[in-house]
């Protein structure tokens, strides 16, 4: 066990190193230390991780590394790497790649051997699931929504049937718009789980059907400020609802057979209520 609390630096590789996304506390005792240890400290922001760096009385090698410049610095980092240097790779909060710079620098360390090792930590999307009060043992992770409305709702419409738990982040200016966007697509009664400001002093946890989570949203303009996740409950299958693959097989045998016959094989084939299929083709009928 001893051997597992120590943190020793290997030469050549490259550290993820998740951040605090409010709390300072949130920081690991193993961050610490290789942010303190590492040749170099690969950063999205090097004067944001520079206060961070300075309030732990930190002092490292900065190199900016973010969303404009990750493709052509990854290969000025990998190089460093190969000639046996350590670097950490940071975000401004929470976990490196997840919404984040770092999957080129990680893709290229890969691809050439170089040794990755992650660190476990602070993490929005995950911190806000545990608290949400939604089903975590599948959920579906989708970042940010597009910013144009016809984008945004292209991709609610794609995920209207998903069973799964759906984790979104969302920025202040759109928050209400995404949310009138939910209730266009998904109608008002979808349950939706706003975590705001997670770990920090204004932290919020509000759950309720969309409808009622926008108008709880618009009568406080406090209520869409800070770093937000939108925690959506999946889609619930109607139970009565026949599958669409039954409904096919009994078209075609009702070409073929009598519709008693045809609800009958159907129901054998594909594991649902004979009566059930019997009344739809019926109504189909009458219709």
């Amino acid at each position: 066990m001893k051997q597992l609390d120590r943190a020793e630096i290997s030469a050549s590789t490259l550290y993820i190193v998740p951040t605090p996304i409010g709390n300072l506390g949130d920081i690991t005792q193993r961050a610490l230390t290789v942010l303190a240890s590492v040749d170099l400290v690969a950063a999205e922001d090097t004067r944001h991780t520079g206060l961070l760096l300075q309030h732990f009385a930190i002092n490292a090698r900065l190199f900016a590394l973010h969303d404009h410049n990750e493709q052509q610095k990854a290969e000025v980092l990998l190089a460093k790497l190969q000639e046996g240097q350590s670097i950490a790779l940071v975000s401004d909060a929470g976990t490196p790649l997840i919404n984040d710079p770092g999957y080129h620098l990680v893709r290229r360390c890969r691809e050439a051997g170089v040794r990755v090792v992650p660190l476990p930590g602070a993490c929005a999307a995950i911190t806000a699931l545990s608290a949400a009060g939604l089903p975590s043992d599948r959920f579906c992770y989708e970042g940010f929504l597009p910013a144009k409305s016809k984008g945004r709702c292209d991709v609610l419409r794609s995920l209207e049937n998903e069973p799964r738990t759906l984790i979104f982040y969302e920025s202040t200016h759109r928050l209400i718009d995404s949310l009138q966007d939910m209730v266009n697509v998904w109608g008002v009664e979808r349950y939706v789980v706003l975590a705001r400001e997670i770990t920090k002093t204004w932290e919020t946890i509000k759950g309720a059907p969309v409808g009622e989570l926008l108008a709880w949203v618009l009568e406080d303009e406090n209520r869409r400020k800070g770093e937000m996740v939108l925690i959506v409950e999946g889609h619930k299958a109607d139970e009565e609802a026949l599958p669409a693959e039954a409904l096919r097989t009994l078209a075609l045998l009702q070409a073929e057979l009598p519709l008693k016959k045809a609800a009958a094989l159907t129901a054998e084939i594909h594991g649902v209520k004979k009566n059930a299929l019997y009344k739809y083709a019926l109504e189909q009928q009458e219709a």
